[in-house]
């Protein structure tokens, strides 16, 4: 039971290798081989992690990684599938620039950030690489933008601002009645009102020409 979970676990992230890195130690009677992997997991809603592993071999090095990206996952901030804002994230010599980009415009980035950006499932955004490529600083400097990107609420909470009003829902449309007329047809309130409207101006027609009438027989009687 527990394996079936995990395994459902594992499948809802997006796991990317993004750099595994050979270490050779000369010691005597040859060299001593060992590698370290970066590895970055997401969701694609949201949530991402990134991890490191090393070990004599290169499965089990990818494994303690994703183990690592999995413990260590944060929530990204986003407004309409991308940044809120523009930020620079540093991690030692490596500065990475990221900046809101319009819809369709795609994931403008390279190495380690487009991994990142693609799990965390930000579908616009254009970055920007300065100083070293070096991938493991390249995943960290990513991340520590952000980590500090803000939404509108949180920083209008830090300033001591009202939070934004609810948009109001609105009213829902009320059906005009329905009456039904002497021939058994339904009609709307405005056609029955326009009713006795007809009948009257039909009335007021048909008074002159009554009046005519009476007249014209009293000459006659005259």
């Amino acid at each position: 039971m527990r394996q079936q979970q995990n395994r459902q676990q594992e499948s809802e992230f997006v796991e990317t290798v993004v750099h595994i890195n050979r270490v050779a130690k000369v010691v005597k009677g040859g060299k001593n081989f060992s590698f370290s992997a970066v590895v970055v997991a997401g969701d694609g809603n949201g949530r991402v992690g990134y991890g490191t592993g090393k070990a004599r071999e290169v499965p089990p090095a990818i494994q303690k990684a994703m183990e690592e990206a999995k413990r260590e996952m944060i929530t990204v901030p986003m407004v309409g599938g991308t940044v809120p804002h523009q930020i620079w994230g540093r991690w030692g010599a490596t500065r990475v620039l990221l900046r809101p980009a319009a819809p369709g415009t795609g994931v403008i980035a390279g190495g380690g950030v487009r991994a990142v950006m693609e799990s965390a499932g930000i579908q616009d955004v254009l970055t920007k690489i300065v100083g070293s490529r070096n991938p493991f600083n390249v995943v960290r400097a990513t991340f520590d933008a952000l980590t500090n990107l803000m939404t509108e609420e949180r920083v209008r909470r830090l300033r001591g601002l009202e939070p934004l009003p609810a948009p109001a829902a609105e009213a829902p449309e009320v059906p005009e009645a329905v009456e039904e007329s002497p021939a058994g047809e339904p009609e709307t309130a405005e056609a029955a009102a326009e009713a006795p409207a007809e009948e009257t101006a039909g009335a007021a027609e048909a008074a002159p020409e009554v009046d005519e009438a009476a007249e014209g027989k009293e000459a006659e009687e005259s």
